[in-house]
């Protein structure tokens, strides 16, 4: 099996940077109609970053995955036909209308905003032609095996970045709130805000918390676990993230995959080389949880929304400018530290002058002796991002003969690809052999910046030849560019038009065919109905008739995060809530109603 490391492109350079990075695929914005609106790219843009992945033997995904009105669906189609021009790789995609569509032949992938939580769900998406399958986010390592012991499709899984509270597909909060449809691509994270909650009588039991924010994911201690149990690519979250953090992140794992290859093979080619030491901690983090990987555990991050990044010591002192740090970090000016205080609320400064561990903030915050701070701004490591951070190099034999009309250059690279190059040149004695060699092993391994290093240079002609350095750079120069070349023409794979399907309906237990299904076009609708399955009522972006659907529906659960789970029978003292309270979430005007299905171990918020 091909282990997949694949990292988020938000333009061609982020895309380019997470190719030196060790990306063994990218997926990238389209043009429009992707998941991320404020992450879109020009066709031009995603041809060059195709190009220069293809080089790699990287590939590159492109979010086609809103969901999509009737009139938008030919706009759609042509965009499509310009990504599969430009050498896009596959099309990750929601709307099953889509299917119904004279597509051309590209790998499509189903989107983890499809809802892709049971064996059923994911045996029908492999039914009608996806050939990867993204999992939800909630997927446990258990359900992780049995989805791969009962399917063949391919299995991509998060291992990395911001958790969507809800069931991705499943998230009517903003449309509710905002008309800013997160299946449309334009959520306004209200899930990052700040709520009350109350209880049904009037008591408030929180007041401006973050009730509904998730710690960010860290699945890097389960990496063996997901490829034992199936996991075939493993996707990084970040669109919107800064350069560094792809680059800190997308190294990170790479060095991770590249430690558990034993008997696997790697998704593409060449070999990095960094030149800093990767930290997960030290670029955007909420904290972090491995989710549901293992079960349920506490993931909430009440207190703040925003990075907190690492954990750096404590207050040892606090004198009245300064403050000294129980820490063995370097801190430097400008670094942003921050701590939570009595009312574990997130507060923070930046440090204006050093000597030591003893540090001036630019502003003195109320501290006590033992208080644990935490570096979300690090200046040292976000300049030591802004270089030069990561080499790849494809290895590549090079064979130097001569021919009837001068000379010639035989490539080979680690992937069997070969070219040859030609030059015409007079064959002048040389008086001295050795150093004629050498001269000419010399000179054919300064590869210098390009995507080339020479693991082998041989001289067939043993120096029997005088040939100006000039000269066997020019040879040198034209076989890269050849070699270059012929790997991104002959890189596409085999063209992957849709599976046939089988005939008559098709299982889909899990689906429940009302507005859930997100179908908001006439195409969706004849897909399931296709299928055996009757839709009975369009997408809450088509209808807008919130009253008793649910805004969200979460496997997260606040009496869980509070101590008082209803299934485990616990009663929480801080905050006091009864098992019989009607909890509420209040967001200024706005009241929610949180319903609790201790059954199938979901939460899900209403509109009051």
């Amino acid at each position: 099996m091909k282990l997949e490391l694949l990292a988020p492109a938000k333009t061609l350079e982020y895309g380019r940077e997470a190719v030196n990075h060790g990306a063994d695929a990218l997926y990238i914005g389209a043009p429009a109609f992707g998941a991320r609106q404020a992450a879109t790219n020009s066709i031009e843009d995603i041809e060059a970053l195709v190009k220069y992945a293809h080089l790699f033997g990287s590939k590159v995904f492109a979010t086609v995955n809103t969901l999509l009105f009737d009139d938008e669906l030919e706009p759609a189609l042509d965009m499509i036909r310009q990504l599969y021009n430009v050498g896009v790789d596959a099309l990750i995609v929601q709307d099953m209308g889509l299917l119904e569509c004279d597509l051309p032949p590209i790998e499509l992938h189903a989107s983890t905003q499809c809802h892709n939580t049971s064996i059923e769900r994911i045996k029908f998406m492999e039914s009608v032609g996806f050939k990867r399958v993204i999992l939800a986010r909630e997927t446990s390592l258990e359900q992780m095996r049995s989805i791969r012991e009962s399917t063949a499709v391919e299995l991509e899984a998060f291992v990395h970045g911001a958790l969507c509270v809800s069931y991705s597909g499943q998230c009517y909060m903003s449309q509710y709130l905002n008309q800013r449809s997160g299946n449309r691509g334009c959520c306004s994270q209200p899930c990052r805000s700040t709520y009350d909650l109350l209880t049904a009588d009037g008591r408030t039991l929180m007041k401006n918390r973050h009730l509904l924010s998730l710690k960010d994911f860290n699945a890097s201690q389960h990496l063996r676990s997901m490829i034992d149990a199936g996991v075939s690519s493993f996707k990084i979250e970040g669109r919107l993230k800064d350069l560094s953090y792809v680059k800190n992140i997308t190294a990170y794992y790479r060095q991770l995959l590249d430690s558990m290859m034993d008997g696997h093979e790697p998704a593409s080619s060449g070999r990095t080389t960094f030149f800093f030491t990767p930290d997960p901690e030290r670029t955007f983090t909420r904290g972090y949880t491995d989710y549901f990987l293992q079960g349920r555990q506490p993931m909430a991050s009440f207190a703040t929304q925003k990075s907190i990044g690492k954990p750096v010591g404590e207050v040892a002192t606090v004198g009245r400018m300064t403050l000294t740090i129980n820490s063995k970090e370097t801190f430097v000016n400008g670094d942003g530290l921050c701590f939570f205080d009595e009312r574990n609320r997130l507060q923070g400064f930046l440090i204006n002058a050093v000597e030591g561990n003893t540090i001036t903030p630019n502003q003195m915050p109320r501290l006590r002796i033992g208080t644990r701070l935490w570096r979300n701004q690090d200046q040292a490591f976000e300049k030591l991002l802004q270089g030069h951070t990561a080499e790849r190099k494809i290895a590549v034999r090079m064979l130097f003969c001569v021919t009837r009309r001068g000379f010639s250059l035989d490539l080979k690279d680690e992937d069997g690809v070969s070219v040859v190059q030609h030059m015409a040149s007079e064959h002048l004695p040389s008086d001295r052999p050795v150093k004629s060699s050498n001269t000419i092993v010399k000179q054919l391994s300064k590869l210098g910046d390009s995507p080339f290093v020479a693991e082998e240079v041989v001289d067939t002609t043993e120096g029997r030849y005088f040939i100006t350095a000039g000269t066997l750079n020019e040879l040198r120069r034209k076989a890269i560019e050849l070699l270059k070349e012929y790997r991104i023409k002959h890189f596409r794979p085999q063209d992957m038009p849709l599976a046939p399907l089988a005939d008559g309906p098709l299982p889909m237990a899990s689906a429940v065919p009302d507005f859930r299904l997100n179908v908001i076009n006439d195409k969706a609708e004849q897909f399931y109905k296709n299928h055996g399955i009757s839709v009975l009522e369009r997408g809450l972006e088509q209808t807008e008739d919130y009253a008793g659907r649910p805004l969200m529906t979460t496997k997260y659960c606040l009496r869980y995060e509070l101590g008082c789970c209803l299934k485990e029978g616990g009663t929480c003292t801080t905050p006091s809530i009864a098992p019989t309270d009607t909890l509420l979430l209040r967001n200024q005007t706005r009241l929610f109603r949180l319903e609790f299905d201790c059954a199938e171990c979901v939460m899900r918020v209403y509109t009051e």
